[in-house]
């Protein structure tokens, strides 16, 4: 079992950065496959980035590569995520997750999953 407990979320203007972290406990934390997701009223909830166990390979979606960054610190058991440049249309509750699998971008594939926090982009 693991439990994941984000923070770092709020209200910032467009063009403003946030720094979004994901405190696990639990079992071994580098085992996990680290992603992040966002969901919008009345959106499905998407993958913005994951992060292997290792934290040796990323991935972004689209629409945030060059603007957001995962990283993890296995020895603090937390991964994060930085925010620049934020839009209106990140405006979400962000929610971080950990997979036993190798690599997936499928809300479906992860195990584990926050309380989610809101981030909200005023413009």
């Amino acid at each position: 079992q693991v439990q994941l407990v984000e923070s770092g979320g709020g209200l910032v203007q467009a063009g403003g950065s946030l720094k979004l972290s994901c405190a696990a406990s639990g079992r071994t934390f580098s085992s996990y496959l680290m992603g992040w997701f966002r969901q919008a009223p009345g959106k499905e909830r998407d993958i913005v980035a994951a992060i292997t166990r290792s934290g040796g390979s990323t991935y972004y979606a689209d629409s945030v590569k060059g603007r957001f960054t995962i990283s993890r610190d296995n020895a603090k058991n937390t991964v994060y995520l930085q925010m620049n440049s934020l839009k209106s249309e990140d405006t979400a509750v962000y929610y971080c997750a950990a997979s036993i699998a190798l690599y997936s971008d499928r809300p479906g594939d992860y195990d584990y999953w926050g309380q989610g926090t809101q981030v909200t982009v005023s413009t």
